[in-house]
């Protein structure tokens, strides 16, 4: 049933609330800036309900009677973010950004290497770019631009004859676009933190390996990988990009030999939506 109400918007004794009440709910599942709205907690403590939520941001401020780590119970992806909103009690846990019975087609050996995300400093795709110049393979760019300095500022990097730039893709043809990559490569900028991002569960569910470049340890990179779905590199932040680039071609290489079959099957486990839920669901 879809009950089409905001919680903050919902007024003390109001026939919205009691109907609210009325249904008994048990468990809110909710964006991570909800609990720290005292409108919407007034409501919510009322239902005399759970709420739990995944930490999606690296920077929000909660407040801090948010969370009790009981009834109310915040989820980080990685360890770094359990560290960085240690005051409110995390628990780690892999965010799953799908639904019960969405099934992949089954795990094919792919051909080029793809990078997906917005393109922009923070994710810093020059990065991937270079890689694949330096083993000779063509990658394919997905994604929005988000940050055209940027682009302007790596024109000649960009323009390069290895680079497909795709744009933009959703659903069916975006699944396709990670499928079809031989490896999925993935960066970001030295400063960045990764809260949390979809393409981890997205390529292992799909069958395509991972190479991470990464500046630290504790990452989300590290979370989300394991030996037979990928290749984790950490990088010293001081190093130059050229440095980062090469030792990330290494990781490319390390990850072209798994299995996609392999890859997909230990992703579907460990990324599955049931037991994502009832993981949430439990105190």
């Amino acid at each position: 049933m879809r009950k089409p109400v905001r919680l903050e918007d919902v007024t003390a004794g109001s026939l919205a609330e009691r109907d609210l009440k009325s249904a008994g709910y048990d468990l809110l599942v909710v964006g991570h800036e909800y609990p720290s709205r005292p409108s919407w907690v007034r409501t919510w403590r009322e239902l005399d309900c759970d709420v739990a939520t995944f930490q999606h941001s690296p920077t929000f401020q909660h407040a801090p009677t948010a969370f009790d780590g009981e009834r109310s119970r915040l989820y980080c992806y990685s360890p770094e973010m359990v560290q960085r909103y240690a005051s409110h009690t995390p628990t780690v846990e892999l965010a799953v950004h799908l639904g019960l019975d969405e099934e992949e087609p089954p795990a094919v050996k792919g051909r080029d290497l793809v990078w997906l995300g917005r393109i922009d400093e923070e994710k810093a795709p020059h990065l991937a770019v270079r890689a694949a110049q330096i083993l000779g393979r063509r990658i394919r760019i997905v994604g929005p631009v988000f940050d055209k300095d940027y682009v302007r500022r790596y024109e000649t990097t960009f323009a390069a004859d290895h680079v497909e730039w795709v744009g933009e893709l959703g659903g069916a043809a975006k699944t396709a676009a990670i499928a079809e990559g031989s490896v999925f490569v993935y960066t970001y900028a030295r400063t960045y933190v990764e809260a949390g991002a979809a393409v981890f569960g997205e390529s292992l569910r799909a069958g395509t390996p991972f190479a991470a470049l990464t500046w630290r340890d504790g990452t989300c990179a590290q979370a989300a990988l394991c030996d037979r779905t990928g290749a984790t590199v950490i990088t010293d932040p001081a190093a130059d990009d050229e440095s980062a680039a090469h030792a990330l071609a290494e990781a490319i290489e390390r990850a072209s030999v798994l299995d996609p079959s392999d890859v997909q099957d230990t992703g579907l486990a460990r990324f599955d939506p049931a037991s994502h839920f009832t993981a949430l669901a439990a105190r």
